[in-house]
């Protein structure tokens, strides 16, 4: 089996098989902790700069009650800003995408910004008394882009810029050309499950179910598959396939009809490859595409999974064949998982749960679920505390964990 050319955790030999508890997947107390310590701080993927390459081009965000916009401006440089306008608060764009000519005009009152998000007027200025432009421009936002990819982040957070978060990643990345990227015709796709997000990101942070649960993935690169783990909320899955023929049409004719990539190095050869970057997005490669997904709590009890998918300039028709056929193959695998997640979520309501016993093969689970604890420690408390009290815990566990210096 190919070796890969950045440095994995090994699965310890003795480690607390545990998941989180029950009481996390259905408690509003927790997840309102989530959305601050945990979405609001870490790096959201929005898109590609493919995506936006004219200015005005914009793309939205929106996330458990904030709302953002990354722009392209007639400067060339992409922005964030919140989707907020500064008179009284309504979206400056509305939809998952569009264009500017030339500015923004707010829809409520007809407020004016230029592309780089300051004020070029406000309707009936002189009903304001004395205003500066200068100080009601939009409210601008992290950005980091990496290898083409935009990604937001509403406050400060833990994580450095994605460029050195994904250094391990980045020849990799490089080898699959990603800022080469161009969207496909109908780029973005998202499907909303009746579940917790942490339970969705149970059933993809580990590959010990794919035998079973996912015939096609068997048949493709099941013999060959292994997720690996790395620092800071990093993992990696890969798959390689071509030694067997697959018995279902879309494995066989994707098989068949997959293009040999000579310019990859050698460990991505004939492989499917999952980069995971915590808490939720997720980078998927095959020789013939490139898509992200990830998911995007709307609240505790319902999850929004959504991605965009990517490709090649000049792709050949086989190609094109092949990134069909590897899409029909994503789309069953979605499905079965979204089913998985479901029943998975099910179960934290169910008195007769005692909670994890993880295999060596969900440790990606257990790491994920360690990356959760570090944040909100409160996590680590098996049976539910009361919910009016969890906030109070949360934070002295906290500085017990952390004690000032």
């Amino acid at each position: 089996m190919t070796d890969l050319p950045y440095a994995t955790l090994p699965v310890p030999n003795d480690w607390d098989r545990r998941g989180l508890p029950a009481w996390a997947y259905h408690s509003q107390a927790l997840f309102d902790l989530e959305r601050d310590h945990v979405f609001l701080t870490h790096w959201q993927l929005v898109g590609h700069e493919c995506d936006i390459p004219d200015a005005g081009d914009w793309l939205s965000f929106d996330l458990l009650g904030e709302r953002a916009v990354v722009m392209r401006g007639a400067d060339g440089v992409v922005r964030a800003f919140h989707n907020l306008c500064r008179h009284r608060g309504a979206r400056v764009v509305d939809g998952a995408e569009g264009t500017c000519k030339g500015s923004i005009v707010c829809p409520f009152h007809g407020w004016v910004y230029n592309l780089d998000g300051t004020l070029r007027g406000a309707a009936r200025p002189s009903t304001f008394g004395e205003m500066k432009r200068e100080d009601f421009g939009l409210k601008p936002i992290e950005l980091s882009i990496a290898h083409g990819f935009l990604f937001i982040r509403f406050k400060p957070g833990p994580q450095p810029p994605m460029a050195d978060l994904l250094a391990p990643f980045a020849a990799d990345f490089a080898a699959y050309r990603m800022t080469e990227l161009l969207p496909v015709q109908t780029p973005d796709w998202s499907t909303e499950l009746p579940v917790n997000w942490k339970s969705v990101r149970d059933v993809d942070n580990e590959g010990y179910h794919v035998a079973l649960a996912h015939p096609a993935l068997q048949e493709l690169y099941g013999r060959t598959y292994r997720d690996h783990q790395l620092e800071n909320g990093l993992s990696m899955s890969i798959g390689w396939y071509g030694d067997a023929p697959g018995r279902g049409w879309s494995v066989r004719e994707y098989v068949k009809h997959s293009p040999d990539r000579p310019d990859l190095p050698p460990h991505l050869q004939k492989a499917w490859t999952y980069y995971g970057i915590f808490p939720s997005t997720v980078f998927a490669m095959t020789p013939e595409g490139v898509q992200f997904y990830q998911d995007i709590p709307l609240s505790v009890g319902n999850t929004r999974l959504t991605g965009r998918t990517y490709r090649w300039a000049n792709e050949s028709r086989e190609t094109r064949l092949a990134r069909y056929l590897a899409m029909r193959i994503d789309r069953a695998t979605s499905a079965e998982d979204q089913q998985l997640s479901i029943w998975s979520n099910e179960s934290m309501k169910s008195q007769s749960f005692e909670g994890f016993h993880l295999s060596d093969l969900e440790y990606g689970l257990r790491r994920h679920h360690d990356g959760l604890r570090a944040l909100l420690p409160v996590l680590s408390l098996a049976d539910p505390p009361d919910e009016a009290q969890i906030p109070a815990l949360n934070a002295q566990m906290a500085c017990r964990n952390h004690p000032p210096a």
